[in-house]
């Protein structure tokens, strides 16, 4: 009896070890809006690398100041709920890193002069003029995909590289979409 005891409780140790250096590396994590249409839905299962060795056209994920409504908070499963989530975590694409400058304008996006080609995004225009003449140090510009529908940083600003998550590397769910989110 003892044995088996013995048994059991290292079999729980051990998964308990590989579970926190396994979610040291990957996170996670389930989409809850339309922002990032047409690339991502809501209800895809995501798994994040957590880094913050971040490049433009990436999809990541941050933490925000935002507060989430009470029916958001009712859609937390029972891990965020212990860990006492209560402010919004967004997904955007990255569009311009540190030492870049991004300009909005007639509904185009430029990054260094150069017009971007944006073939994952939802619609053909970007609404917000915007100007910054260069993206400081530890920080990027993201927008999501759904423009018209995305908050983002034409109305948050800037995304501190502290905030990042980390980086989208695949789609675990639904099965029909597994694989690269690009």
């Amino acid at each position: 009896m003892q044995r088996e005891v013995w048994e059991w409780i290292k079999s729980i140790v051990l998964a308990v070890v590989i579970s926190l250096v396994v979610t040291s590396f990957i996170t996670p994590l389930e989409v809850y809006s339309i922002s990032m249409n047409p690339t991502l839905v809501e209800h895809d299962y995501l798994l994040l690398q957590n880094t913050h060795k971040i490049e433009k056209g990436d999809i990541v994920s941050f933490e925000t100041d935002i507060p989430m409504a009470p029916d958001e908070l009712g859609q937390l499963n029972w891990i965020q709920r212990l860990k006492g989530v209560s402010t919004k975590n967004l997904i955007k694409r990255v569009i311009a890193v540190e030492g870049d400058q991004i300009l909005i304008q007639n509904g185009e996006v430029y990054v260094n002069g150069e017009e971007l080609q944006e073939d994952y995004i939802n619609e053909d225009y970007t609404t917000g003029d915007t100007y910054i003449e260069e993206v400081p140090q530890g920080k990027i510009f993201v927008m999501g995909d759904n423009r018209s529908h995305s908050l983002d940083s034409r109305n948050l600003g800037l995304v501190d590289m502290e905030k990042v998550q980390g980086k989208v590397l695949v789609r675990v769910l639904p099965v029909s979409k597994i694989g690269k989110v690009e």
